[in-house]
């Protein structure tokens, strides 16, 4: 198996974020079968494993906790705060950021008694909330980090400059935003700054949400609560555009000699050592296939002519609507 580092960790090339064993594109699979893929991770030798506070407002990290315990000793786990699921005056569950310390510890404690560990490997701060100093958060942060809470932090959709300020405050281990041959933002400025200061960088939505698969998403079928009804890239109009990109892209996984998702892990993986794609999946089959793209080399010429089909210029859509890019600090385009 393929291993890079995350600070003092050393993991899997491709690790596995277990969003979507809960939470995010419409209904969740039934628990037994976010079991049996946790598990078939565990069989296939992942050490990586990203959940968060948010996820199925916890229910992702008590089945996460749950599986992985006996493997404990064995693999990197990392969970997020500071956006977490927090009863309104009716007592149902509303998604919302906060950033402030006893927040942060609230979600921390919280997370560590679903996850039923004792400390967690990386935590990261899920998003910056621009009502609190980025220093006052990361300032709560590394307070865990003292009481053996946490072992290292990270931060989530933030901007360079951004994270040089948390950074100064307490090292920061790993950067998670999204990039993909679609997602291009961290190219403007957060991937030089995470190898200036020796920062891994965690890739989310590394096969865009599904685009970039052999079986493409269909607008028009999402559950009511699937995100993707937000996203402008999979509004109908864009989502036709976007589609005339495929035909070539699958043309190249073929030349490549491997599956669309494997053609955009690997990709990804080429754009340097301290990137690290966390794919998700409800199928035991697609995490199979998605592990098996650190295998793969591409060629320099092959790599050149899909940047030059797939990337901010000729992708039709914003990655997020107007409220979500309110919540995110990230460069844009």
């Amino acid at each position: 198996m393929h291993t890079r580092h995350i600070g003092p960790f050393t993991v899997t090339a491709i690790g596995l974020g277990c969003m979507n064993l809960s939470h995010a594109y419409g209904v969740p699979p039934p628990p037994e079968q976010g079991e049996r893929v946790l598990r078939a991770a565990i069989d296939e030798g992942v050490t990586l494993f990203d959940t968060a506070a948010l996820y199925g407002f916890g229910r992702n990290e008590e089945l996460v906790g749950r599986v992985l315990k006996p493997h404990r000793q064995h693999i990197t786990l990392c969970s997020k705060g500071g956006l977490a699921g927090v009863p309104d005056e009716n007592g149902v569950l509303k998604r919302v950021i906060d950033g402030r310390p006893e927040a942060l510890r609230r979600n921390c404690e919280d997370s560590l008694r679903r996850l039923q560990t004792d400390t967690i490997d990386l935590y990261y701060l899920h998003r910056w909330d621009k009502k609190v100093p980025i220093e006052e958060s990361v300032g709560a942060l590394s307070r865990l980090v003292e009481e053996g809470k946490v072992r290292t932090i990270g931060l989530s959709e933030v901007s360079a400059a951004t994270l040089r300020r948390a950074h100064a405050v307490h090292p920061v281990t790993a950067v998670q935003n999204e990039y993909s041959l679609w997602t291009r933002n961290p190219e403007i400025a957060m991937l030089e700054a995470c190898r200036e200061l020796g920062i891994a960088f965690v890739a989310f939505s590394p096969v865009a949400r599904g685009f970039l698969c052999d079986a493409v998403p269909d607008v028009t079928g999402f559950d009511a609560k699937d995100i993707r009804r937000t996203m402008p890239r999979f509004d109908p109009d864009n989502h036709a555009k976007n589609l005339q990109l495929l035909p070539a892209y699958k043309a190249l996984a073929r030349e490549a000699g491997c599956t669309p998702a494997q053609l955009a892990l690997a990709w990804l993986l080429r754009r340097g050592e301290n990137i690290i794609p966390i794919p998700g999946t409800t199928r035991v089959e697609h995490l199979q296939e998605d592990l098996r793209a650190a295998d793969l080399r591409l060629p320099p010429e092959l790599v050149g002519r899909l940047d030059a089909l797939i990337n901010q210029h000729t992708v039709a859509g914003n990655r997020y609507g107007e409220q979500a890019n309110r919540e995110v600090d990230a460069e844009t385009f």
